[in-house]
């Protein structure tokens, strides 16, 4: 188990690189591990200020992940209109929103009590 965990470990940091490559903002870390019935161990939640960026965002994380770990996100939807696009690594879900999508679906609040971790950034 402790090997499955240094994984997401790794996968988390490499895919918050990704996020801030392209400075990704009001990143955050949502822990589900201690809730029950949740389909993933992880949210990692951020947003971008356009289409443009939600899409940079998106590529950046999966051009990283998939050189540094040699991983693919086993699933990925909502590219097309890049409002808001979720990214399944299976144990870990990253979701790329734009600002105005991630107030009105509020998924921090539907997962509120999941550990959260706020990502500093400085830019």
């Amino acid at each position: 188990m402790a090997k499955s965990n240094n994984n997401a470990d790794q996968l988390i940091t490499v895919i918050l690189g990704g996020i801030e490559d392209v400075k990704g903002k009001d990143i955050k870390i949502l822990d589900l591990r201690e809730l029950e019935n949740t389909v993933c161990d992880y949210f990692i939640i951020c947003e971008g200020t356009s289409n443009t960026q939600v899409n940079a965002i998106v590529n950046s994380v999966q051009k990283k992940v998939s050189k540094e770990l040699k991983d693919h996100p086993w699933h990925i939807e909502g590219s097309d209109n890049a409002e808001w696009v979720l990214m399944d690594y299976v144990n870990v879900v990253v979701h790329v929103f734009q600002k105005h999508t991630r107030q009105y679906y509020d998924i921090e609040s539907l997962w509120g009590d999941a550990k959260t971790t706020i990502i500093e950034t400085s830019y």
